[in-house]
């Protein structure tokens, strides 16, 4: 196990022979279309759509925008071939870049079937969350105010919202003070979420957050191990990695586990032990295997 931080134990070749034509070949001269900005996406999200507010039109979504309003997603009205975004959209398109907000260009007929009342969008709908997320910092205060080292589970890229509102479950039974999730490729508190929480959502802190690495840093500098649910870490019941005091867990995507990023930023990796053929478990229940663990670590009963 590495070192663990405070005070733990731990071009192409030219033709040979060819004339200038040959080796420098005309370019192409047929004109491009104009470039789109890089921060806009043409794609047909997967990403299930919370069943939240959605602003519509113009003026709204610049409003929420300039005044700082949660938005998870801005859906804008695909350019005609070899045009760009015109006008207020370009500006919206900038604006929710600036914040890290993530944009898809779609038909208008998705935005027509969006809206379902008939509602001029402009060509721009803005989804906002219906939950009410909490902030990292008041998770460690709740932790705080019981008087109990804080106890956090981050998910990262979990984009199945059955799998989210199981592991939002399993937080509350284990007694975590809080499960914090990106705002981008990932799955939001959506109902579809809620209902598989089984109503343990209106227990349990969740924070979105911009940048999971930072946070990470965040918390390590207030004294939480950082651990990460790997299969390259230790054996989770033979470690001797701190599990029983002030910790946050981190857990990757149902497929591609947690990004190399993330995992440097945390303190120690731990695995589950897989004695079968199959290499990997779904994400609640590697979830469920590791909180436990390390609520007996905590002297749980």
């Amino acid at each position: 196990m590495k070192n663990i931080r405070r005070g733990g134990a731990y071009s192409r070749p030219k033709k040979e022979n060819a004339s200038k034509f040959e080796r420098y070949p005309k370019k192409n001269t047929k004109p491009r279309p104009p470039k789109r900005p890089s921060f806009v996406k043409n794609e047909q999200s997967h990403e299930q759509e919370d069943d939240g507010l959605k602003l519509i039109g113009r003026n709204a979504v610049l409003e929420a925008l300039s005044g700082g309003g949660d938005i998870d997603r801005i859906l804008l009205r695909k350019p005609e071939e070899g045009t760009q975004l015109e006008g207020s959209l370009r500006v919206i398109a900038a604006k929710a870049k600036e914040r890290g907000i993530v944009i898809s260009e779609v038909t208008k007929e998705k935005l027509d079937a969006t809206t379902a009342d008939n509602t001029n969008h402009q060509g721009v709908i803005a989804l906002c969350p219906a939950f009410p997320y909490s902030t990292v910092e008041e998770i460690i205060e709740f932790a705080h105010q019981k008087n109990e080292p804080p106890f956090i589970v981050v998910l990262d890229e979990v984009s199945d919202p059955h799998n989210l509102g199981a592991v939002i479950r399993t937080a509350e039974c284990v007694g975590a003070h809080g499960v914090i999730i990106p705002k981008r490729r990932a799955c939001g508190l959506t109902s579809t979420a809620a209902r598989s929480a089984a109503g343990a959502a209106a227990y349990v802190k969740i924070a979105r957050v911009t940048n999971i690495v930072s946070v990470l840093e965040q918390l390590k500098k207030q004294n939480i191990w950082v651990a990460c649910a790997d299969i390259t870490g230790e054996p989770l019941y033979e470690t001797k990695a701190p599990l029983d005091g002030a910790i946050a867990v981190v857990f990757g995507a149902e497929g591609g586990g947690v990004p190399l990023l993330v995992k440097k930023t945390c303190d120690f990796s731990v695995k589950i032990p897989m004695l079968g053929s199959i290499s990997s478990l779904n994400v609640s229940v590697s979830a469920g295997v590791v909180l436990y663990e390390i609520v007996r670590r905590k002297g749980g009963k």
